[in-house]
């Protein structure tokens, strides 16, 4: 057996050895790319201004920024791809969620536009469920056991998943302090903006427009092909993002 043991710990200790090995060769081989060479690469890479500025304003849009959406048509004659008058409304929508103005929000979605509830049962209930979450907040309890009964059982009693999140919101009930309540964080105000954030999409998708801004995808983009890069070359790297500042490879 002691020989066994010991047979095995030298083939661990050779594979080891030999991973190590494979790995300082590969940073042997790395090509070294200096800030000169990497700065003239980028030079040759021509980017338009147009599209420049349609992904400023694409973030602005889908942010909801409207007084800077307009400002920058002006300024750089960038059009839009939608009417910024329903970026107005979006934003009422969302911020009525978010203050927990739960029946106002769903009254000016169905004003915006009525087939965004009809056809999303899942945002639907969230809603509902967020209503629950507020009358609860707010110590309404028979009101609340009286709106889960008539309103959110019968959705439960369809979908499973819908089932269980709404006993996880009745079991709110069930604790005098909300500290020690085990789904208390549905009382944080971060559930309200989860809810907030599904409303948004939703109507962005309804008026064809992406749900997430295209500015922090190229971001991860750049992040996911600088980690590819690093496999095979030294470069100067960008590894502080809210600068772009580039840093000398280290060899």
């Amino acid at each position: 057996m002691l020989i066994q043991l010991e047979v095995y710990f030298s083939h661990l200790l050779l594979r080891y050895c030999d991973a190590r090995k494979t790995d300082f060769l590969q940073a042997m081989s790395k090509k070294v790319i200096t800030r000169e060479e990497w700065e003239k690469k980028l030079n040759n890479v021509k980017i338009k201004k147009e599209d420049m500025n349609k992904l400023v304003m694409n973030f602005l849009v889908t942010e909801g920024y409207v007084e800077a959406a307009e400002k920058f048509q002006i300024e750089s004659g960038t059009e839009p791809d939608i009417d910024l008058t329903t970026i107005t409304e979006r934003i009422a929508v969302k911020r009525a969620v978010q203050c927990g103005n739960v029946m106002d929000a769903v009254e000016k979605v169905n004003d915006l536009n009525p087939e965004i509830l009809d056809t999303n049962p899942q945002l639907f209930f969230h809603l509902q469920q967020q209503r629950l979450i507020e009358l609860i907040r707010n110590g309404k309890v028979e009101e609340a056991l009286e709106f889960a009964q008539d309103e959110l059982a019968p959705r439960g009693e369809e979908n499973q998943s819908f089932l269980e999140e709404l006993e996880r919101t009745v079991a709110l009930l069930a604790f005098e302090d909300v500290s020690n309540c085990p789904v208390g964080e549905l009382l944080d105000m971060s559930q309200r903006h989860k809810t907030a954030s599904e409303v948004n999409a939703a109507i962005l998708t309804s008026q064809c427009h992406k749900e997430d801004p295209k500015l922090p995808s190229l971001l991860k983009m750049l992040i996911w092909a600088q980690n590819q890069l690093d496999k095979k070359a030294a470069y100067p790297r960008i590894n502080d993002l809210p600068t772009a500042k580039l840093e000398d490879p280290s060899v």
